[in-house]
């Protein structure tokens, strides 16, 4: 074969493979324009990152899904379904009918709420409790303060005219989930505040988000006294650890002349070691000595073997810093001490009808220091307001969540800003109707709370219907 010959079928080779490579870098560079080669690369495992982007975007809703658990009404189901397809006559008529049959469901109120704004213009809070906690009563109970106040606030013809939308959030009390939900809503402008979480932990989590992001937060349940001066843009409008474990000390010290406790508390929770240490601390300060510490999170905690060791040591009082998940074995330590110690209870998760249940006749006696009381203050509209809006009395959360809400409210009539909206809650003269006083708020961020001091007692007929209320016994 002549060398001629032979070099045709290499260059026919050459010039394929050129236009192969070609090719190749044409389509690698047009793959890194579209995507970026990072995310090709991040692509290859799944698509989890957007599974979760997904799994958190289904944890909101202004009204196009139902987040609450649980059997859900068909006009309800109709009502939101038309919500999301933004036919609000629909929304509205399936709603009002969901409500005449469950009056008491504030997810339904306000979904209805939302669905009378429309498309006119809004102003948009979010509110973010709960749902799949360990506790899903702790969300409706938040939820009914924020939607009774909303549909005042919109009712009386909204905020300088323009009516206030609710964004519901779940973030399953989970400090992981907190902080994505606390991302999103700081990257979303729309949203001018934020109200809710329930435990300390979460609501630490999510403050750090919303001050990074200067997005108002404030918090209507977490005792924490870290999050007092915690940022310009954080707030709450309940009591905090350290004036309710004052309280409490005071009580025991003053009132009932005791000098010797024993306190049951959880030593890795934020709230029950912080309201133990802050109790503690003003029962030393005042002469008295805890004679002992029990810890409710051991696996071989024993009631009846703690209370007999406490009884042993001298102790004239328990005092119980309990979360939601030690609330059983609180509660036990009540019906094994049946009445022979006073009890002082803590100052929200043993604050419920279950403890009146459960605790019964042993619980006759107890103390807790507490942010609100039904009975607190005669002269207040909320009490009777709530329960003609919801068909049953509320407790102290709803309350406070009442509370945030209306402080907000108040904020945005002077400026519909996120900063103007700081400005306004952080100003000497700034006032908020509450559910039992007018509120303020201290260049700390906390609230011009008193403590109420409630003792549980026989009761016939009794607002809880079990035999037994928590009675106001003084204030401070």
């Amino acid at each position: 074969m002549s060398q001629k010959n032979e070099l045709i079928p290499l260059l026919i080779s050459l010039i394929i493979t050129i236009l192969l490579i070609g090719a190749g870098l044409g389509w690698l560079a047009k793959y890194s324009e579209v995507s970026g080669w990072d995310s090709f690369i991040s692509n290859q495992d799944g698509d989890s990152s957007q599974e979760k982007d997904q799994e958190i975007s289904e944890r909101f809703s202004t009204g196009e899904k139902i987040l609450i658990p649980g059997a859900a009404s068909a006009n309800k189901q109709s009502g939101v379904a038309a919500l999301a397809q933004g036919n609000y006559e629909q929304a509205i008529a399936s709603l009002e009918a969901a409500r005449k049959g469950n009056r008491n469901d504030p997810e339904t109120l306000i979904y209805l709420n939302n669905a009378r704004v429309g498309k006119q213009k809004s102003y948009t809070i979010a509110a973010v409790v709960p749902i799949n906690g360990s506790n899903p009563n702790n969300a409706l109970e938040m939820l009914r303060g924020f939607a009774q106040a909303q549909d005042e606030v919109n009712q009386s013809g909204g905020i300088n005219g323009v009516p206030l939308k609710l964004l519901l959030v779940d973030d399953s009390d989970n400090v992981e989930i907190a902080k994505k939900i606390a991302s999103r809503l700081g990257e979303n402008n729309q949203v001018l505040a934020v109200t809710g979480h329930w435990t300390s932990d979460v609501s630490l989590a999510a403050a750090s988000v919303y001050d990074a992001e200067k997005l108002v937060y404030i918090a209507p349940v977490s005792t924490t006294v870290k999050l007092s001066k915690f940022s310009p843009y954080v707030f709450r409008t309940t009591i905090n650890n350290y004036t309710g474990g004052r309280a409490l000390a005071d009580y025991m010290l003053r009132k009932l002349k005791r000098q010797k406790v024993a306190v049951f508390f959880l030593p890795e929770v934020t709230y029950s070691q912080e309201l133990k240490s802050e109790f503690a601390t003003a029962v030393s300060l005042g002469g008295g000595d805890v004679v002992a510490e029990f810890d409710l999170s051991n696996p071989s905690f024993s009631a009846a073997q703690s209370v007999k060791q406490a009884i042993e040591r001298g102790a004239e009082v328990l005092m119980l810093a309990t979360n939601n998940a030690a609330v059983d074995k609180a509660l036990q330590v009540v019906q094994v001490n049946n009445k022979r110690l006073v009890v002082l209870g803590d100052l929200a998760n043993l604050y419920t009808s279950k403890t009146l249940e459960v605790g019964g006749e042993a619980g006759v006696g107890m103390v807790m220091a507490v942010p609100w009381h039904i009975e607190g203050n005669p002269q207040a509209k909320f009490p009777l307001q709530s329960r003609q809006l919801w068909g049953a009395d509320v407790n102290g959360v709803t309350a406070m969540s009442y509370d945030a809400v209306q402080a907000i409210a108040a904020a945005l009539k002077r400026n519909p800003t996120r900063s103007g909206i700081q400005q306004a809650l952080s100003a000497s003269d700034f006032s908020a109707n509450g559910s039992a006083r007018t509120l303020r708020f201290l260049s700390s961020g906390e609230v011009n709370a008193p403590v109420q001091i409630v003792k549980i007692s026989p009761a016939n007929p009794s607002r809880s219907g079990t035999g037994y209320d928590f009675v106001p016994e003084s204030s401070n």
